[in-house]
């Protein structure tokens, strides 16, 4: 619908993308001092820590996945040396303003050593003091960085008709690593200054679209995979139907049960449990533990739009989708969407309105009350020029001449007032502005529009013009001859 009949959804996104329940496998190429996994990110468990509450310490995977629009990436991240992907198997390296990158990723990536991590987790947990030491690297450096992709049908291997989970087996996972695939780092790239990036994409890895279909289609046309679509009843894995059934090893076949008695203890113990944790499989589990995606069933659907006029429209375009599903009765089709930028703005834009309010509430007093000022000031005025009053009536002034004096000095008064509080609301939001940046990193947050500068100046007239009517008037109908004798 999105690619056909609705596109034209497309005039208010800026992106759409489609998200699948599959994680790239990706290895340092550099086997010597061992497997070093960096995506799906397995740090926590090589250092000992898998618990929920080391998880939390840490942040997610280090890789994540480049919007489909090249004109949004431009404007979101300024290449800082090399370039963007032009291939499936490129993917590029993310630095924060500072061209840094987090510890953490550092030790995801084995860029530095993951035993140093576990000696500091063991210092935190004992209460000691952790100094760590700063490290450099060239664009070079980042530049000659690839990484090593497997698929998840590679970690299986047949033998007698059994599909054998090699994954702890190291010598056949590094010969695997080397026969791999190699992803290649071209580029280094940070965010733009006013674009919106999540912290935790800063010092990760991002790959294109591309490489995810090519994996998912990788995976799809592999012997283990085509081999469990064509059984659907039976788990490849095991050799056995699907069931609830607690395993047992004598309803394996004759060769299975000869090929397992030829094992050593500790291998067979192994194979046995793989059997036991795939007792309870499903022919859905089955695939996606193999990682096979159907790329026409995304598991989720970004979608970016263009500002919040636009994703207004987004959502009548969907209730409008939703409307025609029910009336077709195809309420399997109907879309449960989360908009997050609406849930997270809703409160934010109560207490903006809360504050708002207020604020509203003492500028209108501080105009009434300058509003009597003005009034207060020009009728002095008048008091004071009570003989220039008469002096005017005399030689011909006329009573609407003498209220348009007063109209026009209230008039030059209100304007050049507010020129000036335009002019001094300008200076003051230079400071204003380095505080903020300094203290949230945020640029040019306080600043006045030029049309509202304008309607501010008009403002301060006609509040000026208003409160010397009064006074204006009362000179007007002064008597000229009484004016002339006052003193």
């Amino acid at each position: 619908y999105l690619e056909n009949d609705g596109s034209y959804i497309n005039d208010y996104t800026t992106a759409i993308s489609y998200q699948y329940n599959l994680n790239l496998q990706l290895y340092k190429p550099d086997t010597e001092n061992g497997i070093v996994q960096v995506n799906p990110n397995t740090i926590l468990e090589s250092i000992g820590y898998s618990d929920g509450t080391a998880a939390s310490i840490m942040m997610n995977d280090v890789f994540s996945e480049l919007l489909e629009n090249d004109e949004m990436n431009e404007q979101m991240y300024q290449v800082v040396s090399g370039r963007m992907p032009e291939s499936y198997n490129e993917v590029v390296i993310m630095v924060d303003e500072n061209n840094q990158i987090s510890d953490y990723a550092l030790y995801a990536l084995g860029l530095k050593d993951q035993n140093e991590l576990a000696d500091f987790f063991e210092k935190l947990a004992n209460g000691e003091e952790i100094v760590t030491e700063q490290v450099s690297f060239t664009y070079e450096d980042l530049l000659n960085l690839t990484f090593k992709l497997l698929l998840n049908t590679d970690y299986y291997e047949k033998v007698n008709d059994i599909w054998v989970d090699r994954s702890n087996d190291e010598e056949y996972m590094k010969q695997k690593i080397e026969e791999a695939e190699e992803i290649k780092v071209v580029g280094i790239i940070k965010p733009n200054e006013n674009a919106v990036v999540t912290n935790s994409s800063v010092g990760g890895v991002l790959y294109t679209n591309d490489l995810e279909e090519y994996v998912i289609n990788k995976i799809n046309e592999s012997e283990i995979v085509k081999e469990q679509k064509e059984n659907p009843d039976i788990n490849v894995i095991t050799g056995l139907e699907f069931s609830k059934e607690e395993f047992n090893i004598n309803n394996l076949s004759e060769e299975q049960q000869q090929y397992l008695a030829s094992l050593p203890p500790e291998q067979l113990a192994e194979i046995i449990e793989m059997y036991q944790e795939q007792a309870n499989a499903t022919y859905e589990t089955t695939l996606s533990k193999l990682g096979s995606v159907d790329l026409d069933k995304p598991s989720a659907i970004y979608i970016y739009a263009k500002d919040f006029k636009a994703k207004d429209e987004i959502k009548n375009i969907i209730a409008e989708y939703n409307q025609m599903q029910e009336e077709s009765g195809n309420d399997d089709n109907v879309i449960n969407y989360s908009d997050l930028v609406g849930m997270l703005m809703s409160s934010v834009t109560d207490v903006v309105d809360i504050v708002s309010y207020v604020l509203i509430g003492f500028v209108s007093i501080s105009l009434v009350v300058s509003s009597i000022m003005i009034g207060i000031i020009t009728y002095i005025s008048v008091l004071e020029r009570t003989k220039e009053i008469g002096i005017l009536r005399a030689i011909g002034a006329s009573k609407k001449d003498i209220s348009r004096v007063f109209n026009a000095e209230t008039l030059i008064v209100g304007l050049i007032a507010g020129l000036f509080g335009i002019g001094i609301t300008l200076l003051i939001n230079i400071p204003i502005n380095l505080i903020i940046n300094n203290l949230a990193g945020i640029n040019n947050l306080s600043a006045l529009p030029p049309v509202g500068g304008i309607i501010l100046v008009a403002i301060s007239v006609i509040l000026t013009v208003v409160a010397g009517l009064i006074p204006a008037k009362m000179a007007s109908h002064k008597d000229p001859v009484v004016a002339l004798r006052t003193e």
